[in-house]
């Protein structure tokens, strides 16, 4: 099921989120080297595969506190050794990115994506559900509740992998968990999506408690950060729960699924 829009109107700008939206798409297009008009493809994938591994989270340097070792990025990606971390590594070896701070690379990595179609499957849910716990959190626990989200989301998929040596990239973890908030505080609104390749309303919580169940079910070598996926939609349900009744009315009323008028 793949979402088009939803049946919740808003009268407040929802800045925050067209900001970060903007943001991510800037980073995409403006800050990650990719492909385009090179008439090499194979140094393209090494500038690409550099810019990587110098900026995104990954699993194994966050546990360990350091960046990986020359040897470490070989195993990985000329044996496709996903956990060289937990190999005995050449102590001789050297730090591929010495000065890399591996704490703010899981922030950064909020903002890298790894092909068109990631990004464009992300902001496309960003902004379908984003505006509405942007109307309700406001312009500052909005921001916080994403970023705190999505480092949620990272702990989560450190958590269940810390030993892996592969890059995690992507705002999905955070955008987890604003649709984690939006199921609590909006189940029944209608969702507007494509089932197949047929256009239907469908309440909220049917979209949303799909996706979540469906995470479960991704292979594991779809390359594929599910459990930051669960963690941060929990994660978002969670605060949604605890604070829904502190946090600032919609000015406009849903049209929900039923009832609808």
């Amino acid at each position: 099921m793949i979402p088009l829009k939803d049946y919740n109107p808003t009268t407040r700008r929802a800045w925050i989120t067209l900001g970060l939206i903007l943001i991510n798409v800037f980073v995409y297009f403006l800050v990650q080297p990719h492909g385009q008009g090179n008439i090499d493809p194979q140094s393209e994938a090494v500038r690409e595969a550099k810019f990587t591994y110098a900026h995104a989270a990954i699993p194994c340097e966050v546990t360990h506190g350091h960046p990986l070792t020359l040897a470490e990025v070989q195993a990985t990606v000329n044996n496709n050794d996903q956990n060289a971390c937990a190999d005995a590594s050449d102590p001789s070896s050297p730090e591929v990115f010495p000065h890399k701070n591996v704490y703010l690379a899981i922030l950064y990595s909020m903002f890298l994506h790894a092909s068109l179609l990631h990004i464009a499957g992300n902001m496309l849910y960003f902004w379908i559900f984003g505006n509405n716990i942007e109307d309700r959190m406001g312009w500052i626990g909005y921001p916080i509740f994403y970023l705190v989200a999505g480092l949620v989301a990272a702990a989560s998929q450190f958590a269940v992998q810390p030993n892996s040596t592969v890059p995690v990239v992507g705002a999905s973890g955070a955008i987890a968990g604003v649709m984690g908030a939006y199921l609590v505080l909006f189940p029944r609104v209608r969702i507007r999506a494509l089932i197949f390749i047929i256009p239907a309303d469908i309440p909220a919580y049917v979209l949303l408690g799909f996706w979540f169940l469906f995470q479960f079910f991704t292979s594991p070598t779809s390359g594929v950060a599910w459990v930051a996926h669960v963690g941060g939609f929990l994660f978002g349900a969670l605060i949604a729960l605890i604070f829904r009744n502190h946090l600032r009315p919609p000015r406009t009323r849903p049209n929900l699924f039923y009832g609808a008028t």
